[in-house]
């Protein structure tokens, strides 16, 4: 060891050293396998920009993409009773929620909203796939009634956007309940000549689609959905033959007259614009303000010329 290491200290290790980068940063495309940057596949509303599949987007990030200026308010909805059942297989009920809601951030599997979209004042719920599969328990049942009845209040519009695996079963009997309980609350908007539009995403099955999922005035699903009630895997094992290609998919079901519209969720939101205004009976959305006219500034009078001088006088002779 000489007199250099002994006051310069070597940094060689510090400077090349490996750096811990994030891990969520990049996300593979489950259809093509494309490597997608979070920030590029955010603001193209989880949605591939490479091949156009819809990845799974929370209520909070669909709102925040309806909405104008992604500014909303929440319903409150009313708590049902918890466990009701006492349920248990590998795990406790409660403790099934309480780790669903630790990984969603969400109170349950349902989302209600007010806001307007183009102007256009709307109550929208959405449910949350990624909470215990999006399933149909009391909350949601009570969601859905609680947006109808604001909805009507208010006299706006219902939009619903629906992602489920059917009912929950920890519940029992009482999450089929829900299923007379939500299509009341659509009767509710329809006697009150309330536009009642569904959104359906990937995937929409079970009881959803028996009950309140297929009961709107308008139909529009997001490409290539699954909806259904029994499952396709169901259906060929106790048919025992093969489906068609792309059976139950939201393509599929425009081409046999059970969907009004398949839009990407990247146009979604003009699409509800235009049809929310138009059965509300409004005018088209204003795209944009002018600026607010301004006052005219008085003429100032133009100076006038001044007077030539005068000619000069001529030298006498």
């Amino acid at each position: 060891m000489n007199w250099i290491t002994n006051y310069v200290r070597p940094r060689i290790n510090s400077i090349f050293s490996r750096r811990e980068t994030p891990e969520n940063l990049w996300q593979k495309c489950d259809e093509c396998g494309t490597m997608l940057f979070h920030r590029e596949l955010s603001d193209n509303l989880n949605v591939c920009t490479n091949c156009g599949h819809h990845m799974a987007i929370t209520p909070r990030e669909r709102f925040k993409a309806l909405f104008d200026g992604g500014i909303f308010g929440e319903v409150k909805v009313p708590e049902p009773i918890a466990d009701p059942l006492h349920f248990r297989d590998q795990k406790r009920y409660p403790d099934r929620m309480k780790a669903a809601q630790k990984t969603t951030g969400e109170k349950e599997a349902m989302l209600v909203a007010t806001g307007e979209i183009g102007r256009t004042p709307i109550v929208a719920a959405a449910q949350d796939f990624s909470f215990m599969g999006g399933s149909m328990g009391m909350y949601v049942g009570n969601a859905i009634i609680a947006a109808a009845e604001e909805a009507v209040k208010l006299k706006r519009p219902m939009v619903l956007f629906s992602a489920a695996g059917g009912a929950r079963m920890q519940e029992g009997i009482l999450s089929l309940m829900q299923m007379p309980r939500t299509t009341v609350a659509v009767q509710m908007l329809k006697e009150a000549g309330l536009p009642y539009i569904v959104v359906l995403t990937h995937p929409t099955t079970g009881g959803v689609t028996a009950s309140y999922a297929m009961l709107g005035d308008v139909h529009i699903a997001e490409p290539n959905a699954l909806i259904c009630f029994a499952g396709p895997r169901v259906i060929e094992q106790t048919i025992r033959e093969k489906l068609p290609e792309g059976f139950q998919r939201a393509e599929y079901l425009l081409d046999h007259g059970m969907l009004d519209r398949v839009t990407p969720r990247t146009e979604m939101r003009e699409e509800l614009i235009t049809i929310v205004r138009m059965l509300m009976g409004l005018p088209p959305a204003v795209r944009g303000d002018l600026p607010a006219p301004t006052a005219a500034a008085p003429e100032t009078p133009a100076p006038a010329p001044a007077d030539k001088p005068a000619a000069e006088a001529k030298p006498a002779k």
